[in-house]
């Protein structure tokens, strides 16, 4: 099994474990990440997902990987059938169009490159080790970063940062990831995975239909919804929020001066 899996207290977790080729994910790995995002996009006992890489014991921290991308000695040789351009759900993953609505933690534990970038563009909260470093060099093999990496990246990054990286190729340190808001927090090497499970864990005591409503609402804005329609369906979500068990325990916590219980109910 080269995707770990695990779901402990309302947390899911998922490791790209194949530390002797640096994390890099073949064609089977790819499948399992499928199958993995779609297990926390649907078991409602899953409130969050944090990802991250398996070390490698052989490399020192500062030359530790997040993931190194697709395998492309694995993946490039692959010819498809045309028509498969057109079978636009098959085996979705994260960055790929699979819409999870829940929220997603990326721990960064070294290098975060090619198809590891692209999965970061995708997550929400993200976490990078003092050694990590971001790139998208797709273009130095005569490719382009797919899974999103020519679309998100110019959504968050600045427009000459973005050109800088998809076309020269160019990598960022972790401190100027973190300058152009590209990661949330730069910590420690070994401090990775506690950070961000802290924030998986502050996120698991948020109400999860509250959560998810302005993820969706906030990701839809990013990605281009016009301001009206987007104040609209704010507006009806809204609606539809205050006739939940969770909108009603919120206020009568408040007021009791005690930790709410929420449910997703």
């Amino acid at each position: 099994m080269t995707i770990e899996f695990g779901v402990e207290d309302r947390i899911a977790t998922i490791r790209l474990n194949r530390p002797e080729a640096l994390n890099a994910m073949t064609p089977e790995m790819y499948t399992q990440l499928s199958n993995a995002w779609i297990e926390v996009r649907d078991n409602p006992e899953i409130w969050v997902a944090v990802v991250t890489g398996a070390p490698q014991p052989d490399r020192p921290p500062e030359r530790q990987v997040f993931s190194a991308g697709a395998d492309l000695k694995l993946t490039i040789p692959q010819q498809n059938e045309m028509a498969q351009l057109w079978q636009t759900q098959q085996e979705q993953i994260l960055n790929r169009g699979l819409e999870v609505w829940k929220p997603v933690v990326a721990a960064i534990n070294g290098w975060c490159l090619a198809g590891g970038m692209t999965m970061l563009l995708a997550t929400d909260f993200r976490i990078g080790s003092e050694h990590s470093m971001y790139d998208l060099s797709e273009v130095k093999r005569g490719i382009l970063p797919a899974n999103g990496g020519t679309q998100r990246t110019v959504r968050q990054l600045p427009y000459p940062i973005a050109m800088e990286v998809l076309l020269l190729g160019r990598r960022l340190s972790a401190q100027r990831a973190a300058q152009f808001g590209l990661i949330n927090e730069v910590v420690p090497h070994d401090q990775v995975m506690d950070t961000a499970m802290e924030y998986a864990r502050q996120l698991r005591e948020m109400p999860p239909l509250a959560v998810r409503a302005i993820k969706e609402l906030a990701v839809r804005a990013h990605q281009g919804l016009p301001l009206m329609e987007g104040l609209r369906l704010e507006q009806a979500m809204s609606h539809i929020l205050k006739t939940t068990d969770d909108a009603k325990e919120g206020p009568k916590a408040f007021a009791e001066k005690r930790t709410p219980e929420f449910h997703g109910r």
